[in-house]
């Protein structure tokens, strides 16, 4: 009879805090699932697992290294950063990611966003509440001046599934679509532009890119600069794609007029974080992939990764 093999979880509880059920995997080998695991505590737990996986627990060198039956680490997210390709490789250790899962709840997010920048939706639920509404002369009244997003310009750094997704939903709200790719891909009525002109041209800046050594806060104040006093910056993909410092220095002399950024490059963020007092700065916990239907979908795909690597037909390696 053919030994199951032991599958360790690390940080299950952002994936799935309860909601869901992880059956797809635990039928798939001996289970173990921790809702977190501390850094000094990966190797210890993941010390017997032939198959790890991780959201955003670091897998080092000195970590791969130590785990002698490790064959297998799956991300439970479609980012791998957090892994040490090279490492892996020299060991022979498979990694694979879930791409493409969190599509429709990213660009539901995007929007989210921008139209929150523009409506101010909650500002004024906010005013009404408190009484404004019920004081004021006229049937309605606004705190902030609210915009069309029609025949703006949305400039998306990045053209992967998300990136085409939001290309898409602009366009039913009739924005102008443009786009940097860094392969070259070509959309259908997006317009391909370089990386600076680009945040020049547009009024929605949005990013939609891998984080690599090469993009490390890519977003500086030099790119800042060439924005227009009117646009608006959306980070739905990495944060630290971001100059934070330059962009909160930004945003506090009304050089852009707004960002809203779901993701930050130390999460959860410190108190004094230069973001979270800046000036017009929206800012959510990273929840943009976090739709249920989307965690359903990552787990899975989870699954079927696991499954292919088993039957010795990996999919979605990175």
């Amino acid at each position: 009879m053919k030994t199951r093999p032991r599958i360790v979880i690390l940080d299950g509880y952002t994936a799935n805090p309860g909601d869901l059920d992880w059956a797809p995997v635990r039928a798939l080998g001996d289970c173990a699932i921790h809702p977190r695991t501390p850094p000094e505590r990966v190797v210890e737990r993941a010390g017997d697992a032939e198959i790890v996986l991780t959201n955003k627990v670091v897998f080092d060198r000195a970590a791969i290294e130590a785990l002698p039956r490790l064959r297998y680490i799956g991300v439970t997210a479609t980012g791998y950063n957090i892994i040490d390709l090279s490492a892996a490789r020299e060991r022979g250790v498979v990694v694979t990611n879930v791409p493409a899962y969190s599509t429709p709840s990213v660009v539901q997010a995007v929007f989210a966003l921008l139209f929150e920048l523009t409506n101010h939706t909650g500002l004024h639920d906010g005013a009404a509440r408190s009484g404004k509404w019920s004081q004021a002369p006229d049937f309605c009244f606004w705190e902030r001046p609210i915009q069309e997003v029609a025949g703006k310009t949305i400039g998306l750094v990045g053209l992967g599934h998300i990136g085409q997704g939001v290309a898409r939903a602009a366009q039913a709200f009739e924005m102008k679509v443009i786009a940097f790719s860094r392969s070259g891909r070509s959309v259908p009525r997006v317009a391909l532009r370089s990386l600076d002109d680009l945040f020049a041209e547009s009024d929605v800046v949005s990013l939609h890119c891998p984080l690599t050594t090469e993009n490390t806060r890519m977003v500086n104040a030099a790119r800042l600069g060439r924005m227009k006093p009117s646009a608006f910056l959306i980070n739905t993909a990495r944060g630290q794609l971001i100059d934070e410092p330059a962009l909160a220095d930004a945003l506090n002399r009304e050089q852009i007029a707004g960002a809203a950024l779901d993701v930050l490059s130390v999460e959860p963020p410190p108190p004094d974080h230069p973001l979270l007092t800046a000036r017009n700065c929206l800012i959510t916990p990273h929840i943009a992939w976090a739709s249920r239907e989307s965690r359903q979908r990552l787990i899975t795909q989870v699954a079927e990764n696991i499954r292919a690597f088993l039957v010795g037909t990996p999919i979605n390696t990175v």
